[in-house]
């Protein structure tokens, strides 16, 4: 008798182990994820793309070089149209930018700053106009007006590129991709999560 009672308790036991077992297995596939977890791998996946450009935009500049020599004077302008990238060095992002509020459930990411990537120019889009072209002919000054345009052209579109509304634009244009990578794996699991990415300037 003492023995078939060991037994049984012995069963119940095991039972109830194994009601707790699978309670907790079910628990722990059924449970939402940690989003410390969730957040920590969509940043490793998010830096894998290495660079993010989330906007670009194209400017057109206008410049003129000129000279007198002889009592003649010799004019050239380039009308020059170049595209400039607006990037995210994704390698420049750490952990520790990144902040979960539990309470509040809301995920705050400090970007790096706005990169300027170009300008590039199509090789079939300058316009040029030449005043004087006999002269240069002569001086063999246009060499050195077409580099002198082209250095002049080149500043002129990244400091259009640094404008005010361009730059808050390419800010605006980042804030949503990089909120929207992060707030779609949270989403996916299960995690009603808030994404507010900014940029520290």
């Amino acid at each position: 008798m003492n023995t078939f009672k060991n037994i049984s308790l012995l069963v119940i036991g095991l039972g109830l182990l194994a009601i707790a077992a699978v309670g907790w297995l079910a628990y722990d596939h059924f449970r939402t994820p940690d989003p410390e977890t969730i957040v920590s791998t969509s940043l490793e996946a998010f830096k894998e793309q290495n660079r993010l450009v989330p906007f670009t935009a194209r400017f057109v500049s206008i410049a003129t070089t000129s000279n007198k020599r002889l009592g003649f004077r010799s004019q050239k302008t380039l009308i020059l149209p170049g595209t400039v990238r607006y990037e995210i060095d994704l390698s420049k992002l750490e952990r520790s930018d990144l902040s979960w509020d539990q309470s509040s459930g809301v995920l705050s990411i400090t970007l790096p700053p706005i990169e300027l990537g170009g300008p590039e120019f199509d090789a079939d889009a300058p316009q040029e106009y030449v005043d004087g072209e006999f002269i240069l002919y002569v001086t063999g000054d246009e060499p050195d007006f077409d580099k002198a345009n082209r250095q002049a052209a080149r500043a002129d579109i990244i400091k259009q590129a640094r404008a005010e509304t361009p730059m808050q634009l390419a800010r605006t244009a980042a804030i949503k991709a990089v909120e929207t990578n992060f707030i779609l794996p949270l989403r996916a699991v299960g995690i009603d999560a808030e994404v507010r990415a900014d940029f520290a300037e």
